[in-house]
């Protein structure tokens, strides 16, 4: 029976060299440095949901669009619509990902909406989850 071969990104393998920018930005120079390959993926997803539609510049569609959703009619449709914006959004933009579970919780009351995503990188054995909450 074969094995699959994992893959190891380089950069990790060198401790010092940073890959990424640390989310959020409150570090002495501004920002802190992601150093592996893991920690880079996992703030450039919070960065995704954090960014509305049409805020970053040439590249209008780039965003999870949370916050503006967040002040529509919390409803079922409108959560699976949501939800599958993401997972497309999230196929084009990081293809390398593999989403095991998307979850949206709502609280209508509150006016909040609650995404937990797990997932996976292909052929490397790297595993995590976020969970953010929007009101």
């Amino acid at each position: 029976m074969p094995v699959e071969a994992k893959k190891i990104f380089p950069i990790d393998r060198k401790p010092g060299t940073a890959v990424g920018v640390k989310l959020p930005f409150n570090g002495n120079a501004v920002f802190n440095s992601t150093y592996t390959t893991k920690d880079a993926i996992r703030n450039n997803l919070i960065n995704y949901f954090l960014t509305n539609k049409n805020e970053r510049y040439l590249n209008n569609n780039f965003g999870g669009n949370l916050r503006a959703f967040i002040f529509q009619q919390i409803a079922e449709e409108n959560l699976d619509g949501l939800k599958e914006n993401i997972e497309s959004q999230i196929g084009e933009y990081f293809s390398n990902l593999k989403i095991e579970d998307l979850t949206i919780y709502q609280s209508p009351e509150s006016n909040s909406v609650r995404v937990e995503l797990k997932y996976n990188v292909v052929n490397t054995g790297i595993e995590d989850e976020i969970q953010l909450e929007f009101n």
